[in-house]
């Protein structure tokens, strides 16, 4: 659910093994060399319309209810100006420069001041200092792990201050929703620029950097494969996961306690989507460890698409649920509201238990019961750059026995479960689900698009033990 923008994935110069700067060898991993015409067009596209895409949906339900055709007719028929619609919507303030300005500062400090204390004393917890995986340029970084930290205190001040401290409403953030939008452009595109002239001039590893010769393909995909200031300030997991998925929840909140002043009480469609998009933040920032192994970090470098992408299109475009239900407070029948509940539970079960059975295989080598049995896999080999061979294991037993992307089945299946608490009356808040079967189906072809390449005739021994990508039977 975390995922970002991501264009297409560009067809690789070579097979298999790691990508080198310089005169290494040029192999898949991260991004491409070279920018195929489709692939340019592509973030070409994503570069101009994304962030007016963002100020479409939140100007729509500022100014048309939420309505995603009203502005559209309007323009058509003549009844409204685009300097119309620009006129109403509000500017940047003093008020949400000092908000946004303070609260990045926070997590900043949070971030990079305060180690994590938590996984001393919170059982099963893994956090603290923590090793990622191996760059293309044989580089292991060390994370300090510290999210879940974070989020918890980042909230507990949020709930001391709505019920003792009172130093700011509850509805701050909505009621400044448009200003900190700009705000979040200003930073997304400033530590977007800097990641890129850092990359050309102070890389954190030379070694670890991609250049196409394309200048919009560097500024959106990124340079440096791990940009960092310092030992700890990772440009890569701090954006990622803070500040945009701490604020989540926070948005939620403050969109529920709108709801509150408006109407007189909170429906429980609004208490469903803070709920479960609650669950799916802690299993984030729980599991942060495990994030460092995921593509996010193994693959991608950092760029507009992640730098822009966590500062503006996360916040604001995965909290449209909350947003919407300010506007069109919707209270679900009993039966309504318990399937979404049961759904929404039932795509985070999928997610999170093929991800633990992938980790769990993974950690023990395959000395493990998966579904009470001793996993089943497919033995491989691939070829690293370094010309050597290495022997690896496909895990086709559990949930990774009936899709080869389960986990995403149920990241999709939490996702439907958002839009469904918000009944049926406007298409904006179902904008999520179809922004995500797109992102994971894209996601899963660009991996399955790795693994050919780096398996070979194993991989498609794997795909025939498993044909079925996302939906058993089906797709």
């Amino acid at each position: 659910m975390a995922a970002k923008l991501q264009p297409s994935a560009p067809k690789p110069r070579h097979l298999g093994g790691a990508a080198l700067d310089g005169d290494g060898p040029r192999g898949q991993w991260g991004r491409a060399w070279e920018v195929d015409w489709f692939s340019l067009a592509s973030v070409l596209l994503l570069l101009l319309f994304a962030p007016f895409i963002v100020y479409f949906f939140i100007m729509a339900c500022g100014q048309y209810s939420c309505s995603l055709t009203a502005p559209l007719r309007d323009l058509a028929a003549g009844r409204v100006r685009l300097s119309d619609i620009w006129a109403r919507t509000p500017s940047l303030t003093k008020e949400a420069a000092q908000i946004y300005a303070l609260w990045v500062s926070f997590q900043v400090l949070l971030y990079v001041a305060l180690p994590d204390v938590c996984h001393k004393f919170v059982p099963g917890y893994v956090g603290g200092v923590q090793e990622g995986a191996v760059t293309p340029a044989g580089v292991i970084n060390k994370y300090q792990v510290n999210g879940l930290q974070a989020w918890l205190i980042t909230h507990l001040l949020w709930f001391a201050n709505s019920h003792l401290l009172g130093w700011f409403p509850p509805t701050v953030i909505f009621d400044n929703w448009i200003p900190l939008l700009w705000c979040a452009n200003i930073l997304g595109y400033a530590v977007s620029t800097f990641a890129m002239v850092k990359g050309y001039l102070f890389p954190t590893n030379a070694r670890d950097r991609k250049f196409t010769g394309n200048f919009f393909y560097n500024y959106m995909m990124g340079i440096e494969f791990n940009p960092r200031i310092g030992k700890w300030f990772d440009f890569k997991l701090f954006f990622n996961g803070r500040p945009g998925i701490v604020a989540w929840t926070l948005i939620n909140l403050s969109f529920a306690a709108k709801q509150r002043e408006l109407y007189g009480h909170v429906t429980n469609s609004m208490i469903l989507v803070n709920v479960l998009q609650a669950i799916y933040v802690l299993d984030f920032f729980w599991n942060e460890t495990w994030y460092l192994k995921t593509i996010d970090i193994c693959h991608d470098h950092f760029g507009w698409y992640l730098g822009w992408g966590d500062c503006v299109w996360l916040p604001y475009l995965y909290t449209l649920q909350g947003l919407y239900l300010v506007y069109h407070p919707v209270q679900l029948s009993a039966p309504h509201a318990a399937g979404v509940l049961l759904l929404g539970l039932l795509g985070y079960y999928v997610f999170r238990m093929a991800n633990h059975q992938k980790d769990l295989f993974r950690r023990t080598d395959g000395r493990c019961l998966i579904w009470g049995a001793k996993p089943k896999v497919i033995e491989c080999m691939y070829t690293s750059a370094d010309g050597r061979r290495h022997h690896s294991k496909l895990l086709v037993s559990g949930f990774w026995g009936l899709a080869r992307h389960l986990n995403y089945t149920g990241d999709l299946l939490g996702s439907l479960a958002y839009c469904l608490a918000c009944g049926g009356g406007h298409l904006l808040p179902y904008f999520y689900i179809i922004y995500m079967t797109i992102l994971l189906t894209h996601r899963c072809l660009r991996d399955e698009h790795r693994c050919a390449s780096k398996y070979g005739g194993d991989w498609a021994r794997y795909t025939a033990a498993v044909p079925y990508r996302l939906l058993p039977g089906i797709f």
